[in-house]
């Protein structure tokens, strides 16, 4: 039975692969972070399974990261905790840079502390971010990379890193470059969970407007559920190589809003540019889409867009296995049970507190 070992085991790709690889009957490790607030939702289901195991460490602190290595002694490793906010990294630079820059450094030598490192396979989850301002579209293994924010800077460290470990130590250390993936676990801060959300959220009457930044940014959308395939596939090659995790198609922040709404019967047409730029409801003349400069970056990623060939070619994934269309509804239907459930739980509460100041429940 192979051992993997999960940073961000937690987290949407987290979540997504230890159930791959349970599947695949690994005995799968996650490290997780001490909180006075645990944040376990996303992998609740897996507590209990006889080959599923949580350990306390943090890619801020070399010595718990080598405590855990050392005690799990993993076939695979999966870095794939970090700050990951692009917005949050402009607000804490700092702090963004130790996790995502010194916490790879920190996961390789825990490896090579331990002697392992000619025994354990590492991926480091890595971004698209990278190209930042684009020098060439779409994007692929060869194109330079110009990092365009804190968050981008950092994960450029890291890929250099994995690539100089490889290079020095002969270690089996990868990256994937992984462009925006997205799914029904997605964080609520992100701009497609925002979108999905507020999507359901106002056809159900519980929300007015949404409110976004730049509508015209061109992204790369995938399914989790199926990047974290590519991953896994990354470290079965025969020898360490990064990869351009991808869909090959682009789309718009506008399209995205667009197919969401539609999916909970609002049509949207947009008028206006940039600041001014509107998303109007077909039916009702109602706005419902507005854009905020609250939202804008110092420095914003306007065109990204990958070139998943070489994945598809060497290890025979495929990017096409979710559409853009099916991702989107896939969020959508699981906000709008969210929202509905929501509502029944408010709706009890409000009997319960009625019930109770008549006199009906004691």
């Amino acid at each position: 039975m192979k051992r993997a070992l999960i940073t961000g085991v937690t987290g949407q790709d987290g979540s997504f692969l230890a159930e791959l690889l349970l599947e695949k009957g690994y005995d799968v490790h996650g490290t997780i972070r001490r909180s006075s607030v645990d944040f376990r939702e996303r992998i609740a289901h897996l507590e209990g399974h006889s080959n599923f195991h949580l350990h306390y460490a943090d890619l801020g602190d070399s010595m718990s990261i080598i405590q855990v290595v050392k005690k799990v002694a993993p076939d695979e490793i999966y870095n794939l905790a970090a700050q990951s906010h692009v917005q949050v990294s402009f607000d804490s630079p700092e702090f963004t840079c130790d996790v995502d820059a010194t916490g790879v450094l920190r996961v390789l030598e825990a490896v090579r502390q331990c002697d392992l490192q000619d025994k354990c396979r590492i991926y480091q989850a890595s971004t698209s971010e990278l190209y930042g301002k684009v020098e060439e579209v779409p994007q692929n293994e060869n194109t330079p990379f110009h990092p365009y924010s804190p968050y981008a800077v950092a994960k450029q460290y890291g890929f250099w890193i994995v690539k100089e470990y490889r290079e020095a130590y002969g270690m089996f250390c990868c990256s994937g470059i992984l462009f925006n993936h997205e799914s029904e676990r997605r964080g609520e801060t992100f701009v497609t969970r925002k979108i999905t959300l507020a999507a359901a959220r106002i056809a159900q009457g519980k929300q007015d407007k949404l409110y976004l930044g730049n509508l015209g940014s061109l992204r790369d959308w995938g399914y989790a559920k199926d990047y974290v395939e590519c991953m896994w596939l990354i470290l079965q090659n025969d020898k360490p190589e990064d990869f351009v995790i991808a869909t090959g198609e682009q789309h718009s922040v506008r399209e995205f809003c667009q197919l969401a709404f539609r999916r909970v019967g609002i049509e949207l047409r947009f008028e206006g540019e940039g600041e001014d730029e509107k998303g109007i409801d077909t039916a009702t003349g109602k706005v419902l889409v507005e854009v905020s400069p609250d939202f804008y970056r110092p420095t914003d990623v306007v065109n990204l867009w990958g070139d998943p060939t070489k994945a598809r070619k060497e290890l025979g994934w495929n990017p096409q296995k979710t559409s853009f269309e099916q991702l989107v509804n896939l969020m959508v239907d699981a906000d709008m049970a969210k929202v509905a459930a929501e509502r029944a739980s408010e709706h009890v509460k409000m009997n319960l507190a009625e019930y109770l100041e008549k006199g009906i429940v004691k």
